[in-house]
């Protein structure tokens, strides 16, 4: 079994980056070559401002190619929770600000043409619980009256005729979603922002930066540079000096596995919509197909940090979880099992702006595959004196208490959220 990602593992080689000394000066130097960075790059560099990507590792090697390839309308939060707290107006617009982020991945895709499989299929959310039923009800009137008329509740029948499962008591559908190869994609937009003019180093790691009369001096492991802008897109990042951004986003495990190629018979018969699916617990589940129909079946399984032991025990966790809900797959073999960090926020809504006059998009808390690529647009904007392009820009974004970059709390969270699920 392959312990690197499904979406890496096949994703063709990226052709593009730079191996030659580093530039002495740019306008704009990128911290951090997943999706945020890359398409910040392509747009600024289509601004004809001078950029350079600075990645640590490979590009798309860390989140942007690590998850469970879900793309759709959707806060991190129920959206009735969201409106009771912010407000209808502002839940709107947060809620917006996902069905476009959904629609730049399309529209970025078809301009640079990406072979990458994007397929629009939607996303159905299911009730794992008679009371989460009731809830999606609540929730689908709540979003068909203030942002979206096209969602659907879906009966525990017609959920049984799109999942093959008798784990679940009916569904949200919303219908503003697409599925992509995301190593594919990420690959695609990192040599379509290296046509457009950007300069991507991977293997260099940003250490620090100072700033000074021409901007900042950005210090690296290969060397330094000028630059006049910063744009930190590191995630859930544990390396360079990011202590002020560690405070503030919790870094959690989230694991994946991946089955070996199913019969078209018995996905026909499992998944006949060939949607992306997610499961109504706190420790839920998300899966889905692959282009060459394998099932991906993710979630997070334990309330740990990723990496060795720790994703092949989840990976475990999540197999048995996978037998449960579908008893047609407990003789399958998995072919993959890997981890990632999401970088996880107190309310789970992304955090965009200024620090220190250095600019940051980040904070995605697991919906980042789309709002990630927006973002990265959007701050182009941003850092082109358009702060109004920034969806987030009205949050505030104060420290975690008793949170200094390390998570020593996961292990309580995950046995609070445990009960809450066996409650509720």
């Amino acid at each position: 079994m392959h312990s690197d990602s499904y979406w890496l593992d096949t994703s063709p080689a990226f052709t593009g980056a730079q191996t030659g000394a580093l530039p002495r000066q740019v306008d704009v130097a990128i911290v951090g070559g997943g999706f945020t960075g890359l398409s910040a790059a392509r747009a600024l560099a289509l601004k004809g401002a001078s950029v350079v990507v600075l990645e640590a590792g490979r590009v798309i090697g860390e989140a942007s190619g690590r998850n469970g390839g879900h793309c759709s309308t959707g806060v991190a939060q129920d959206y009735a929770a969201l409106s009771a707290s912010l407000g209808a107006d502002r839940a709107r617009a947060y809620y917006q600000a996902y069905e476009r982020a959904v629609q730049s991945v399309v529209a970025l895709v078809e301009q640079e043409q990406i072979a990458c499989d994007l397929k629009r299929n939607g996303k159905l959310k299911l009730a794992a619980k008679p009371m989460h039923y009731e809830g999606l009800a609540r929730t689908c009137e709540l979003i068909r009256r203030e942002v979206d008329a096209d969602v659907e509740l879906l009966s525990a029948e017609q959920a049984r005729a799109e999942v093959d499962s008798a784990e679940f008591h009916g569904g949200l559908l919303q219908r503003n979603g697409v599925q992509m190869h995301v190593g594919r994609f990420g690959i695609g937009l990192a040599e379509a922002a290296a046509r457009r003019g950007a300069l991507i180093y991977q293997d260099t790691l940003v250490k620090a930066w100072k700033a000074n009369a021409g901007g900042y001096l950005v210090n690296t492991s290969k060397g330094a540079l000028q630059a006049k802008q910063i744009l930190l897109a590191t995630g859930a990042c544990q390396h360079g000096d990011l202590g002020w951004y560690r405070r503030r986003i919790v870094p959690v495990g989230s694991f994946v596995v991946a089955t070996e190629v199913l019969p078209e018979t018995l996905i026909d018969s499992l998944l006949p919509a060939r949607r992306s699916y997610v499961t109504s617990r706190i420790i839920g589940n998300y899966f889905r197909l692959t282009p060459d129909n394998r099932l991906l079946f993710g979630g997070r399984a334990r309330f740990a940090m990723s990496g060795g032991n720790s994703d092949a025990k989840s990976g475990s966790v999540l197999q048995a979880a996978m037998g449960h809900m579908f008893p047609q797959l407990a003789r399958v073999k998995l072919d993959y099992c890997w981890g990632g960090l999401v970088d996880m926020t107190s309310d789970r809504l992304p955090r965009a702006g200024q620090h220190g006059g250095v600019y940051h998009s980040m904070g995605y808390s697991g919906h980042g595959v789309q709002m990630s690529v927006l973002m990265g647009q959007a701050m182009a904007e941003v850092m082109d004196g358009k702060n109004e392009a920034n969806p987030w820009r009205e949050l505030n974004w104060p420290a975690i208490p008793g949170h200094f970059g390390t998570p020593w709390f996961l292990p309580v969270v995950g046995a609070y959220y445990r009960v809450q699920d066996y409650l509720h």
